[in-house]
């Protein structure tokens, strides 16, 4: 017992801090920013993925090989 491991799990600044206008302006943006990223994650993750126009643009519509009769 004599080689305990103290953890203290809570408050790393001093209480006057917490208490001050501009941490809580600061608290009040994390707390929004972090609603809005997981709305949008959310959503991201809902929702069906569309085709994407880049892999359709990039089909060529005559062969340029020098095997004319191959795979596009």
């Amino acid at each position: 017992m004599a080689n305990q491991i103290v953890a203290v799990w809570g408050v790393l600044l001093p209480e006057s801090t917490l208490d001050q206008q501009w941490f809580r302006v600061l608290a009040a943006f994390v707390a929004v920013n972090m609603l809005v990223f997981v709305t949008i994650s959310i959503a991201r993750s809902i929702t069906p993925p569309t085709p994407s126009r880049r892999a359709r643009r990039h089909i060529r519509g005559e062969t340029r090989s020098i095997h004319p009769d191959g795979p596009r």
